[in-house]
């Protein structure tokens, strides 16, 4: 298979990731657009992520995080109390080509968000109803 129109990310060193990066790009229907994920992009997405203004920015890098890369996040409250960020878990859905620590390094720049700015929290556990009046 040709190498895809765009530069694509660099491959990790063999032995510390399991992205499937290589069969990813031997797949004929294999969705890459998760390898235009360069570092350099990668930095950049993480600081956007890091410093996310509402929950309303938070969807919108959602979306545009699955529509640009094919990333799905999934981000739940516990079914326990929330009594602090421990209580929300955002995953980073599987998928060929994401490397391990980039799955590891969106969580956590959104927490740092969600940390620095808790009404984004607020508004997270209010979309589930939490805070309605009654």
């Amino acid at each position: 298979m040709p190498s895809p129109p765009f530069p694509i990310r660099t491959e990790c060193p063999p032995g510390t990731c399991v992205c499937d990066r290589d069969t990813l790009l031997q797949a004929p229907n294999g969705d890459v657009r998760i390898l235009q994920l360069t570092r350099t992009e990668e930095k950049k997405m993480l600081e956007r992520l890091e410093n996310l203004d509402s929950l309303s920015d938070l969807r919108r890098m959602q979306e545009r995080m699955e529509q640009q890369l094919g990333v799905r996040l999934a981000i739940t409250q516990s079914p326990n109390e929330v009594r602090s960020l421990r209580g929300i878990a955002i995953l980073v859905l599987e998928q060929p080509g994401l490397c391990r620590k980039t799955r590891q390094a969106i969580p956590a720049a959104i927490k740092k968000s969600m940390d620095a700015r808790p009404q984004i929290t607020y508004d997270l556990l209010d979309e589930g109803g939490l805070f309605a009046d009654e």
